[in-house]
């Protein structure tokens, strides 16, 4: 008896359900079927016993294990049960075939087993041109996906060539695409072949791209792995010609290593690029070659910087400024800057403020300072001096063309310090030269800006390097030899001179113990009292800082020790009486100025690079044409100065009860003493007014005042610069007065309290004011002549 054909096959308004999970059967399609719910094996068995046709629709959610019927879709497909085969665990295993798309109308009955009422759902199989190139088009697809490496056997390619029906079509492709159930769900619920064909092309479109994709990716890991291969191999075989020749097994070890060290130095991505690059050019050249050494040099350069190494850091501001304390006495304006910087850089976790300028006279303490930061920091600190350095290639390096090049100096401390955060002190900034060598501070901009040296470029290296973590600090004597464009990257904190009483403080805290310390003895060999230092101080040294104070204790220290080893066994004790002993004779005369008040001798101010100090100025009248004399090595700006005074002198003659033609009976000398030593500037200017009107009027100066101002040809007094400076050179000198502009009123300030109180100030802002308080009358007191002894 034969089989009906699927043509002659009824199908029945009323039939069993079988749920599907994970799968979409397709009409005209033979497909195996596995079943194992209770109500699916009940649904199969009653299809069996009657037309063994059953209805198979997916639900929705397919880890729902006993679907209800709103969990199902409501179109599938009506399916005709081949064969049925009983399973030993109680399941089943059915082969069915596609007959046609259905739609559940009426759930019948839920149990046992899901039974439904269907409709039919015709399909549309009408061709046009449209539809026959949209079929050509999903075949030529079809095919194209096979090539690309999808696996399709060839007799499906073969089976959708022969396939006329466009929804036949259709279905046939897209079951044998992967596709989510979802999307499959559409293609069955597209009822018009036509939609149905642009479906499953969109959708084996995207397949497509897919393949692409992945075709491209395995081309380009199988073309990597094929130059990978290929270099191994040469590799391989150039190793075996090199040991048959005896070459180099230590050199290739050697490469081995620098690699290895390469990788460990952690550096940015272009650098390690460009190691590895000069790495190849080395492994590639023969030991002996003359470049192979400059390479390798250059390699260990790269390696040995700290790309990544940072010191770590302590933010705490208390414990700051106990360190500051501990190590300086006095400075205290440049403590509190400090300070203020250190508590700017906690809060901000970084430095980009501004580079601090520490500008004062020798022996203040601001190399040692900038080790007191690093301290506090927990940084380590580096120094270097620029003092007479006049090579631009000292700050950037040569380039490594140059036989022996080298990296410049901040490369190298860098290196050196063995972390890229370290402080660093730039000494002497202020003596860096210039010549046909290039000028090193322009070099030094890049290095001292902040947006700028994140990227700092040594001519050895070629290679960026990361300068903006590192805290830089500078020092100077002078500020006006530094050039404008430099100084305008750095914040300026000028270092005064000490005053007597710090000094004092700092040799006792500091200078004794560590020079004790250095010459091998200890308290119980000597004892230096306090009278003893101070007269040291006033008569031995005369200085704003306390490096000479330090050399004539050492010396002490050394006079003892030797003392000690001869066999002393007392304790020496050096005293005010007995100091000459052991420093000799004293070298300055303290106390006043001047021992009497003298007609014509005038005692000023000034301001040098080591601090201030005290001068005296002195005028003598002559007979003769109106000469101007001026001795003492006088800049031009205080030949101009003097110049002014006797001007203002001229004018106010009749003031004074002098001659008005004065000027043009005599010649006027005025000297400054120190001759060897250069003198320049316009604060002198009120004091040789003052020496040449006392000259003229036979006034007499008062020896316990000191001045210091720019005159005008009115008699106005400007104000000058350094007045702590020269106050403390007044106050060392046993001065008991100063006079200063009433524009310098404010500067004051700055000056220590203890100094302020041991001084008389007198603020003028006209020199008139001058003469009535640094003048006597001429009648009260006469000059005493000393007797000549024959």
């Amino acid at each position: 008896m034969r089989e009906p054909s699927k043509d002659e096959i009824i199908i029945p308004e009323e039939m069993a359900l079988i749920p599907l999970r994970d799968m979409i059967i397709f009409p005209n399609l033979v497909v195996p079927l596995f079943v194992g719910r209770e109500r699916s094996i009940a649904a199969l068995e009653a299809a069996m016993k009657e037309e063994h046709i059953v209805a198979l629709v997916t639900q929705k959610m397919a880890e729902v294990q006993d679907p209800e019927p709103e969990d199902l879709y409501r179109l599938g497909t009506s399916a005709i049960i081949m064969q049925e085969l009983k399973i030993p665990d109680g399941t089943a295993k059915a082969l069915v075939e596609g007959l046609s798309r259905i739609e559940i109308v009426e759930f019948v009955q839920t149990e046992p087993y899901f039974r439904v009422k269907i409709k039919v759902v015709p399909e549309d199989e009408q061709t046009d041109i449209e539809t026959e190139a949209l079929m050509r088009n999903l075949v030529m697809q079809f095919e194209r996906a096979a090539t690309l490496g999808k696996p399709i056997p060839q007799e499906v390619l073969l089976a959708t060539a022969n396939i006329e029906e466009p929804g036949r079509l259709a279905d046939f492709i897209a079951f044998h695409l992967n596709l989510k159930i979802d999307e499959k769900q559409q293609i069955i619920e597209a009822v018009n072949a036509r939609d149905r064909l642009e479906k499953v092309s969109v959708f084996l479109n995207r397949e497509l791209e897919i393949l692409e994709i992945g075709s491209k990716i395995q081309s380009r890991v199988r073309d990597q792995l094929t130059k990978t291969q290929k270099e191994y191999f040469l590799r391989e075989q150039l190793k075996a010609i090199q040991q048959e020749l005896g070459i180099h097994d230590e050199q290739a070890a050697e490469m081995d290593e620098l690699k290895a060290k390469i990788k460990a130095a952690k550096m940015p991505k272009e650098v390690n690029e460009k190691a590895l690059k000069e790495l190849d050019r080395l492994a590639k050249m023969p030991p002996s070659a003359a470049e192979a050494s400059v390479i390798r040099t250059y390699l260990d350069w790269l390696i040995g910087l700290p790309w990544q190494k940072k010191s770590r850091q302590k933010f705490d501001i208390k414990a700051a400024e106990q360190i500051l304390d501990e190590d300086h006495y006095g400075l205290e304006q440049v403590k509190k800057r400090v300070l203020e910087y250190l508590a700017v850089h906690q809060l901000t976790k970084k430095i980009r403020g501004p580079i601090l300028c520490f500008v004062g006279p020798p022996g203040t303490g601001k190399t040692s300072i900038g080790k007191s930061i690093a301290r506090a920091l927990g940084r380590k600190f580096i120094r270097i001096s620029l003092g007479g350095v006049h090579d631009e290639a000292e700050i950037r390096g040569h380039r490594r063309t140059y036989v022996g090049a080298m990296p410049g100096r901040i490369i190298q401390a860098i290196n050196q310090a063995g972390t890229k955060n370290p402080v660093f002190m730039l000494d002497e900034i202020d003596k860096v030269g210039t010549d046909f060598r290039g000028d090193p501070t322009a070099a030094l901009l890049e290095v001292l800006d902040p947006e700028q040296n994140f990227a700092f470029s040594d001519h050895y290296l070629e290679v960026p390097f990361d300068l903006s973590d590192v805290v830089f600090i500078t020092t100077a004597n002078l500020l006006e030899t530094i050039p404008p464009a430099l100084r305008d990257r750095m914040e300026v904190i000028p270092y005064s001179g000490y005053t007597e009483e710090e000094k004092v403080q700092i040799a006792v805290k500091y200078l004794i113990p560590k020079q004790v310390k250095a010459h091998g003895l200890t308290n119980k060999h000597m004892l230096i009292d306090e009278k003893a230092l101070r007269k040291i101080i006033r008569e031995y040294t005369r200085e704003a800082g306390v490096r000479d104070l330090e050399r004539k204790i050492a010396s002490i220290c050394r006079q003892v020790a030797r003392k000690v080893v001869e066999g002393e066994k007392k304790r020496l004790k050096i005293t005010e009486k007995n100091i000459h002993d052991w420093l000799g004779p004293s070298k300055f005369r303290y106390g006043l100025a001047e021992e009497a008040d003298e007609v014509g001798v005038a005692t000023g101010l000034a301001w040098t690079e080591t601090g201030g100090d005290v001068l005296s100025v002195e005028t003598t009248v002559l007979p003769g044409k109106g000469n101007l004399l001026l001795t003492g090595s006088l800049g031009e700006v205080m030949r101009e100065s003097a110049q002014a005074a006797v001007s203002y002198v001229r004018s106010r003659a009749t003031i004074f009860g002098i001659d008005e033609e004065f000027h043009s009976k005599s010649d006027i000398h005025i000297h400054v003493p120190s001759g060897a030593i250069p003198k320049d500037g316009p604060s002198a200017g009120i004091t040789m007014a003052t020496a040449l009107a006392s000259t003229l009027t036979k006034r007499p100066v008062k020896r316990e005042v000191a001045m210091t101002g720019e005159i005008t040809l009115r008699g106005r007094v400007l104000p000058i610069g350094g007045v702590k400076e020269k106050v403390l050179a007044a106050h060392r000198a046993g001065i008991k007065a100063v006079i200063l502009p009433e524009e310098n009123k404010k500067d004051l300030e700055v000056v220590p309290k203890e100094v302020k109180e041991e001084l008389k100030f007198f603020f003028v802002n006209h020199m008139d004011q001058v003469i009535d308080l640094a003048l006597k009358p001429a009648a009260k007191i006469r000059r005493k002549v000393p007797a000549l002894s024959v």
